[in-house]
């Protein structure tokens, strides 16, 4: 089950469709705009200013299911990788339960009145994204079992509501892929109502031109669809593209669009975004730019033996599972093309054997497994 798609389970309930609401949320035009900035802000590593939105929000909706959701919501992008952070993902979870509490109390255990199920499906799908890159897939699977009722009455809604769009695409897309990709959740995917990968990615991108919120949702699924299971990324470049430029201060959003534009051959328009990587020197982002340089060496410049320092530093930072894993990955395969060209055979298929521990990247995984035949 796709993990990616949760912010939308909010948005929908924020942008208003018509639903009959019990807070003055929907009603309030004010609120909505002062919201969506404040979405705008997280997006844009802005926090300061999302603090002060969330502060609004709080005072004149206190108790609601939003109030906890938005403050998760910042969590997961301010302290990333949230499943990481010893100090906060305790409160990150406390967050996500309060929500599902408040729901509870304002609509009642199981309603189905629609904000409830938004608001439950965005709980659970948050805490489904946690489990899903701890690599517990039982209990990722588990969460998306507990919310399916819930979203297949929101996949009967596309049509009332551009927004929609996200979710069906997301839902079409991966419960085909996700078993796909994991055998071990296959057994529990027959309970799921059947999907389509073609229209999901149709869904996808039509919600990036007429949805509002959910479009950098939409743009960002699809570029890192099209570079892991599609091995398509002069498309993910036009996602990517869309990201940075509305956004750039998010160091995801840009690293992403750098790897777009390397792997899709621009590699003069990935050297001048390069800079911007470099500054990032905590966390796991300088394994980002050290595999950006050995790419840029190896492919553009044609130096072996600068890539290869550049693959090996970016080895020797402990990869996350989340964002830098397949970084990895694609480090050991540029390692392993250079010792091939070298002469090296047997330190070829060593570095490949490694490469394919970590790979999840179809195009990776295809190149590893065919010079290993």
């Amino acid at each position: 089950m796709p993990v990616r798609y949760v912010l939308f389970f909010l948005v929908i309930f924020l942008t208003g469709i018509g639903f009959p609401a019990r807070t003055q949320i929907l009603d309030d035009k004010a609120t909505m705009r002062v919201v969506q900035q404040g979405i705008d802000h997280i997006y844009n590593y802005e926090f300061g200013e999302a603090d002060a939105v969330r502060r609004q929000l709080q005072s004149r909706y206190p108790g609601h299911p939003v109030t906890y959701f938005i403050t998760a919501f910042q969590m997961y992008w301010q302290y990333l990788p949230i499943k990481d952070n010893k100090a906060k993902v305790g409160e990150y979870i406390r967050q996500l339960d309060q929500c599902l509490a408040a729901v509870e109390k304002q609509y009642g255990k199981n309603s189905e009145h629609p904000e409830a199920v938004f608001f439950r499906l965005a709980a659970r799908g948050y805490l489904a994204l946690m489990y899903n890159y701890q690599n517990e897939l039982l209990k990722a699977a588990g969460e998306g079992q507990k919310a399916y009722g819930n979203l297949t009455e929101a996949l009967k809604l596309t049509d009332q509501n551009p927004e929609f769009l996200f979710v069906a695409g997301t839902y079409n897309y991966y419960v085909e892929a996700y078993p796909e990709d994991h055998a071990i959740v296959r057994p529990l995917m027959i309970f799921f109502k059947d999907g389509n990968k073609s229209l999901g990615l149709r869904q996808l991108d039509l919600a990036t031109r007429k949805a509002v919120i959910t479009k950098v949702e939409a743009a960002y699924f699809l570029a890192q669809t099209y570079l892991d299971h599609e091995s398509r990324p002069d498309l993910a470049v036009k996602y990517t593209t869309q990201l940075t430029s509305a956004y750039p201060k998010n160091p995801i959003f840009r690293m992403i669009h750098v790897q777009s534009l390397l792997l899709a051959g621009r590699y003069a328009e990935a050297e001048r975004e390069l800079p911007e990587l470099r500054k990032l020197t905590n966390g796991f982002f300088p394994i980002t730019w050290h595999f950006f340089d050995g790419y840029l060496q190896e492919k553009k410049h044609r130096n072996d033996i600068a890539a290869q320092n550049q693959y090996l530093a970016a080895l020797k930072i402990p990869h996350d599972a989340q964002y830098t894993k397949e970084y990895h990955a694609m480090a050991y395969a540029g390692l392993a093309r250079i010792a091939d060209r070298s002469g090296n055979q047997k330190k070829a298929r060593e570095y490949y054997k490694k490469c394919l521990d970590l790979a999840q990247y179809k195009s990776v995984i295809r190149e590893a497994k065919e010079y290993l035949k």
